[in-house]
């Protein structure tokens, strides 16, 4: 069994409620993915999942050669394995699906399979089809305020466990540089991706100066001499790969004119500080670009402690000024959320006008000082420190 990341043995966070959420699948489903980030811990996670199972577990790292060797015949390899089975970087074996369907469908399921991989839209591409009805997906993602009690080391340093983890500042600077240049140099590469690792490189740096802005395209095409198409497909490469979030536009029948592009961002608030070349606290408070970083930071938060999907997340703004930072739905109800870098926010005409067009059951004002308190009926200041996770905001 080779399994990675042994580094964090002693000082890893135990990420407890990721595990019991993946074992509820692995109780429902023969398949299970596990999405996110390289280096967000996925591997780590799965190992601590292994380590429970009372069968033991079977692991390939298809990163491995030797891995990959024993499953030059997948068939003969899995086959006749039971309990649990994790395959690692499974995006390195795409023909290992339609196998897995077959092994699935086998009575009394003997076998569970957990598949880790770094790239959405490349499993749900090969998966959608071959293990539709068998697959279920959990993405992870960095530590959240759920796991990491320092709220400022956490949006500093990000949510990377390397990174949130690292001895000190200037290790932690140190591991994001090196991240960056890894994952442009060697990770984007295998996935197929041709595009040069500097001209990707430009292009996430200028991301990180848009962050928390709406995408413009054109813009961007002008800035790289391509078409607007062009770089949408860069933003979408990225955005597959988890280290930049498109948040999508809410918009519907009111009279008012309304943005349909989405807003982009970093996703996470330690790699934007590195892509802007930001190495301290001090850095990062005198930055003009200090209020979007926070605000790209909580809205991740919300996002993570709500158990959100992407397809429940919008932002809204019209184009006389209206504006709402992050709209979550669940059924018939419609959640708002503002983040102010501020101690003490106040109620303004942007927000009264989003809670009555957009009928929302509740809009919280995520602010950065102590106190809580109440705006407008429905409309309430929340301190980012009281953000905790119960399944929604805490009350």
């Amino acid at each position: 069994m080779n399994m990675k990341d042994s580094y964090f043995n002693d000082k890893w966070v135990t990420r407890e409620d990721h595990i019991r959420q993946i074992r509820v699948l692995l109780d429902e489903f023969p398949v299970v993915a596990v999405l996110g980030a390289r280096q967000v811990g996925k591997t780590t996670l799965a190992r601590q999942l292994a380590e429970a199972e009372d069968e033991g577990a079977t692991w390939f790292d298809l990163e491995d050669p030797a891995d990959l060797a024993r499953l030059e015949d997948p068939g003969l390899a899995l086959r006749e394995l039971r309990g649990l089975v994790v395959l690692d970087e499974v995006h390195r074996l795409p023909d290992v699906f339609p196998l897995l369907r077959v092994l699935a469908d086998r009575p009394g399921t003997p076998a569970r399979f957990l598949v880790l991989g770094s790239a959405s839209t490349q499993l749900l591409r090969q998966t959608s089809e071959t293990l539709a009805g068998r697959l279920a997906f959990h993405q992870l993602s960095g530590f959240g305020v759920d796991e990491v009690a320092d709220l400022e080391r956490l949006w500093l340093r990000g949510g990377f466990p390397r990174s949130c983890l690292a001895a000190s500042e200037d290790a932690s600077v140190r591991w994001r540089k090196n991240f960056i240049d890894t994952f442009l140099s060697r990770n984007v590469p295998d996935f197929g991706s041709a595009i040069p690792t500097t001209m990707l490189r430009r292009f996430w740096t200028m991301v990180a100066h848009w962050h928390g802005q709406v995408w413009n395209g054109a813009e961007f095409g002008r800035a790289f001499g391509v078409s607007h198409t062009t770089v949408r497909r860069y933003l979408d490469l990225l955005s597959s790969l988890f280290v930049v979030r498109q948040l999508p536009p809410w918009f519907e029948n009111i009279s008012k004119r309304q943005v349909r592009s989405p807003k982009v961002y970093v996703a996470d608030p330690g790699i934007l500080h590195a892509l802007l070349g930001l190495r301290s606290r001090e850095d990062v408070l005198s930055h003009p670009k200090v209020g979007a970083s926070w605000e790209g930071f909580v809205l991740g938060q919300i996002m993570h402690l709500m158990r959100a999907s992407q397809e429940q997340c919008y932002h809204w703004s019209t184009h006389s000024g209206a504006a709402l930072d992050l709209l979550v739905t669940g059924g018939s109800r419609r959640y708002g959320f503002e983040v102010k870098r501020a101690e003490a926010p106040r109620l303004t005409p942007s927000m009264r006008s989003a809670m009555e067009t957009l009928k929302l059951d509740s809009l919280d004002i995520v602010h950065a000082g102590a106190k809580r308190y109440s705006l407008a009926p429905g409309i309430r200041a929340l301190p980012a420190s009281k953000l905790r996770y119960s399944g929604k905001i805490t009350e």
